[in-house]
């Protein structure tokens, strides 16, 4: 791209700094939540072995922070948290998060984690109707637990869940009460991912003017989206533009509901719309994202950005001769970047030069009515075999998929209980 920029053929307004926001920082800091958030993928249950592995190739990437697990859960989660922690992972801090109880960061303390990011909610209809503690009960309880983990020597996080559907003022005074305890990053979530790109700009901007006025509370910022409206990476990178230097990621965009922003379109938008440096290696994200989606047995879609199979694949005759005259023409970065290679897709689409080449490449010489004939047949046989593709195979298809995801029945549960009780 920059030498199609020097030539003066191609214009990228991402540089100008119109387009850019006074506080974009300079480097962030990935930290992911694949085998935390991650993991709560309906139908996800990983192993310590996969967990491992997982953990392994995130932080031969470059990832800053890695979540691991939730040691509170159960004496399972936590010994596969403690088996990644005493691993020795080379760059990463290993994270396990902890409810605001007491019990939940002792959990982290014996799996051995460095960081721990403590949550409890900030918004009244969650205090209301889910905790059902008064916001005095919540500052004071925030305040000792984060207290007792830096007591502990802990690098300890507040995230203040349901930040996006807070009270301001409440939300300001619930980071001051953390930081005045100790806390050495706070983190906006977007719970129940609700919030529009201008209005986390705009919940950031209220916390920065009115925590920042002091510098004590000027500490760095996370930010935690999910993708109920599919904003979770415009959000995230909404969150960077003012400032932000740690965005929550989860590869393949797996987790909770609809989940949460993905890895691989938060990195690559940050290092090639924005210019910012995540310290990730890029060309191993093809890599990484397959390893992950093996593991949790759901599969990337096919127009995933980035990662999925049709993401650098191109059908139609005007694309394909496109991409064989500058491979920048209909395609933003190379495919050798997030470590993907270049495909055609040969069917109705297709076009004369695309055949051409074909031939050529082959060693073939053909005659131009021979090149029309050729041309009309494939796409003749596509359009026949899209006639014979049967639904009832797809139907079948995801079925079988939908069995993949394991989980406990119903009547398994019924029988549970029956059992015990």
């Amino acid at each position: 791209m920059e030498a199609l920029e020097r030539a003066g053929l191609a214009v990228n307004y991402n540089k100008r700094k119109a387009t850019l926001s006074k506080d974009l920082p300079g480097k962030v800091f990935i930290w992911d939540e694949t085998l935390r958030d991650g993991e709560q993928t309906p139908g996800v249950a990983l192993t310590v072995d996969e967990k491992i592995e997982i953990a392994k190739m995130l932080d031969e990437i470059g990832t800053a922070i890695i979540a691991v697990g939730f040691p509170a859960v159960s004496q399972e989660e936590r010994r596969a948290v403690a088996t990644i922690a005493r691993e020795g992972l080379s760059n990463a801090k290993v994270a396990a998060p902890a409810r605001a109880v007491i019990s939940d960061i002792e959990a982290c303390i014996q799996a051995d984690v460095e960081e721990v990011p403590i949550f409890i909610a900030t918004s009244d209809f969650r205090l209301k109707y889910q905790l059902q503690m008064s916001r005095e009960q919540v500052l004071d309880r925030l305040q000792e637990c984060i207290e007792f983990g830096k007591d502990h020597g802990l690098i300890i996080d507040y995230i203040a869940e349901d930040s996006t559907r807070s009270d301001m003022d409440f939300l300001c005074q619930a980071y001051r009460t953390a930081i005045d305890a100790g806390a050495d990053k706070i983190c906006i979530a977007d719970t129940v991912g609700f919030a529009r790109p201008e209005v986390m700009r705009y919940i950031i901007r209220e916390i920065k003017n009115r925590l920042w006025t002091e510098s004590k509370y000027k500490i760095p910022m996370a930010v935690h989206c999910h993708d109920d409206f599919g904003l979770a990476t415009a959000n995230t990178l909404a969150a960077v533009e003012e400032g932000v230097t740690y965005p929550h990621v989860c590869v393949n965009a797996y987790g909770e509901r609809a989940g949460n922003a993905a890895f691989e379109e938060v990195v690559m938008a940050l290092e090639e719309l924005y210019h910012i440096d995540t310290g990730i290696e890029t060309e191993m994200i093809y890599k990484l994202a397959t390893l992950v989606e093996r593991h949790f047995v759901v599969p990337i879609p096919l127009h995933k950005a980035i990662t999925g199979d049709n993401a650098f694949t191109h059908s139609s005759g005007i694309h394909s001769h496109g991409q064989l005259t500058h491979s920048m023409t209909y395609e933003p970065i190379s495919p050798l970047r997030v470590g993907r290679k270049r495909s055609f897709h040969l069917g109705k689409f297709v076009g004369r030069h695309f055949v051409e080449y074909l031939l050529k490449m082959g060693g073939i010489r053909a005659t131009p009515e021979q090149v029309r004939e050729i041309t009309e047949r494939v796409k003749k046989t596509h359009e026949e075999l899209k006639k014979q593709q049967s639904l009832d195979s797809f139907d079948e298809i995801k079925k079988k998929l939908k069995e993949l995801r394991t989980g406990v029945s119903e009547r398994e549960f019924w029988a549970i209980v029956f059992d015990v009780i």
